[in-house]
């Protein structure tokens, strides 16, 4: 057993178009903000209350980045399955800065387009990656 885990899985909202850049292979790269929102009711004096959380989320996946410059659009809402990875950057000045996000890979990434940004629901299932070589290997399954 591993010991370990690191699964991320988030409904909500994107804040904006995903931007699409190349990698040096040539493979198309996503991000883009997703907002989650909780909202309850304050105990004490009754009133509604919400929070809301940014998530930065990368695609390092040709196949799902593509899906994601096709059919994602700001305010959509969207299932997300990934893995938290921080990484290191120095800026401007000098400094030293972490930055977490949410990364979805060829394997083990996930996107479910859940409503259309509107508010509507949309009528597009899900987009996983392919399995490996796109093989088709469930065609082979004889039940």
């Amino acid at each position: 057993m591993a010991g370990s885990l690191n699964r991320v899985q988030l409904i909500g909202n994107l804040g904006g178009d995903p931007e699409i850049r190349n990698a040096r292979s040539g493979d198309k790269i996503a991000t883009f903000s997703v907002a989650t929102t909780d909202s309850w009711t304050d105990t004490n004096s009754g009133e509604k209350r919400e929070k809301t959380e940014w998530h930065r989320v990368v695609i390092f996946s040709d196949g799902l980045a593509g899906v994601a410059e096709k059919y994602l659009k700001k305010g959509m809402k969207v299932f997300l399955e990934g893995a938290l990875q921080t990484r290191k950057w120095t800026d401007n000045a000098g400094g030293e800065r972490y930055t977490t996000e949410v990364v979805l890979q060829a394997y083990n990434g996930k996107i479910i387009m859940l409503g259309e940004p509107n508010g509507q629901r949309s009528t597009r299932a899900s987009t996983e990656a392919p399995p490996a070589g796109g093989s088709g290997l469930d065609d082979e399954i004889p039940f």
